[in-house]
């Protein structure tokens, strides 16, 4: 109670471009929301969030089925829309591991859909989700379980299988052990058969569901107040960190001044652009196809238009994170979430195709990853010089197949060495890669 204050919206007043506020002096929670709550009444913003990821507050309990701060939330909202009135949408941006109930991992069996007084409060519009699930398993080399999917961790085909599927989904690590050696437990409800109240990805069958808690592990006869269907899902937040293997782990970034810096599991710390774009463009993509509708409001499930992506810097672009005398957090830009400076980035399969195309050629460049920041073509050439430097640069060949010319980079060896069964040179590096020059359309 200390936390969140007693702040009311009655005692919040609006004149022209000023907020006024009559309440007790205190610095708290409720008058910080109700305060931007009033600011964004004068801004006539068409939405408001009332908080966001306040996992450890929402989780803790004061009896064995009772969550105070989900009351302070429900309250809180109730306070907000007597503020902004009817027309503002308004909700709370919930973690992606908080949204769909607590599960303590104290050995007790407790199912609880602890959000469920807020996701069926009147205040609140929707169901809003900072939504950072893992898209990928991927590991280097080629002996782990994922490489059987994709050839590559960048495939779209592969990181859409895992939109709905794959961790979180289908199966989860039950230790740090596990992750490390792959040894996937199935996610399965052997007592009552509803799968999706395990799995954090299912989106779907939480939306569409009564919600029972367990107690103990026993599934209560009656449902919650949630209504199946009733409310819309917001993605309040989706994005991935511009490194090796983000779409591992999307949910964690590399700030070496935060205690919290982490980079994705089995990352090896080196900027990827691709898999930040593979990943939104995943996310969009599958929930933008999806055509689920509500059976009790006739909308979307997920409407496109309520799919916000992480992050977008208002600061202007190349002076953050140039200019490190002016910001101190621009050395984080190279591996974080930022789609400033990304977005004008171009696939590498889109310029390879419109180069073929100029000499009338309609190759597949499915099998191209990678993107370009700029590509001259400062004189009339033909199409075989102009995408050389391309391929040298990203290890692709033009290969002629029954279906037309194919461009895709040679498949890795199948043969393995350790460092006993290599003799190693004094100097230079221990393996050295020769191409021969393969680089041409086929006559």
């Amino acid at each position: 109670a200390d936390f969140f204050g007693t702040a009311q919206a009655a005692q919040f007043s609006v004149n022209g471009d000023a907020v006024s506020y009559s309440g007790p002096e205190e610095w708290r929670f409720r008058r910080f929301i109700l305060h931007h709550a009033a600011l964004a009444k004068i801004a006539g913003a068409d939405g408001f969030l009332i908080g966001s990821e306040v996992v450890a507050l929402t989780t803790v309990r004061d009896s064995a089925d009772h969550y105070p701060a989900v009351d302070a939330l429900c309250s809180l909202a109730g306070e907000a829309r007597a503020l902004l009135g009817p027309d503002v949408r308004l909700s709370y941006a919930a973690d992606w591991s908080e949204y769909s109930g607590h599960r303590p991992a104290d050995g007790s069996g407790d199912v609880f859909f602890h959000l469920d007084p807020l996701w069926s409060h009147p205040a609140i519009d929707a169901v809003a989700i900072d939504w950072y699930v893992p898209l990928s398993d991927w590991r280097d080399g080629t002996a782990h379980r994922d490489a059987a999917l994709s050839r590559s961790g960048h495939d779209l085909s592969y990181l859409a299988s895992q939109a709905e599927g794959g961790e979180g989904y289908d199966w989860y690590y039950a230790s740090d052990a596990d992750r490390l050696s792959q040894s996937r437990t199935p996610i399965v409800d052997t007592a009552h058969g509803e799968d999706w109240v395990f799995r954090y990805k299912d989106l779907r069958g939480w939306w569409a569901n009564a919600h029972h808690n367990r107690p103990g592990g026993v599934r209560a006869a009656t449902s919650t107040a949630w209504l199946p269907q009733s409310k819309p899902i917001w993605l309040t937040e989706t994005g991935c960190p511009a490194v090796d293997k983000g779409a591992n782990q999307p949910n964690v970034f590399v700030d070496p001044k935060s205690a919290e810096s982490s980079l994705p599991y089995y990352s090896r710390g080196s900027r990827d652009d691709l898999i930040q774009r593979r990943y939104i463009e995943t996310m969009i993509g599958h929930w933008t196809t999806d055509d689920t509708v509500s059976g009790v409001y006739g909308g979307a499930m997920i409407d496109p238009a309520d799919i916000h992506v992480w992050t977008w810097d208002a600061r202007p672009f190349p002076d953050f994170p140039a200019r490190g005398d002016v910001w101190g957090d621009g050395d984080n830009w190279r591996l974080g979430h930022w789609l400033t400076g990304r977005m004008g980035l171009a696939p590498l399969g889109d310029v390879v195709r419109d180069l073929a195309q100029s000499s009338g050629v309609d190759a597949d460049v499915s099998a191209l990853d990678g993107l370009v920041s700029g590509y001259l073509i400062d004189r009339p050439m033909p199409a075989r010089d102009a995408l050389s430097p391309l391929s040298s640069l990203f290890g692709f060949n033009a290969v002629d197949t029954d279906a037309g010319v194919r461009f895709a980079r040679p498949a890795p060896p199948d043969t393995e060495w350790n460092e006993t069964e290599l003799v190693l040179s004094e100097s230079g590096s221990a393996i050295q890669t020769t191409r021969d020059d393969m680089t041409g359309l086929p006559a």
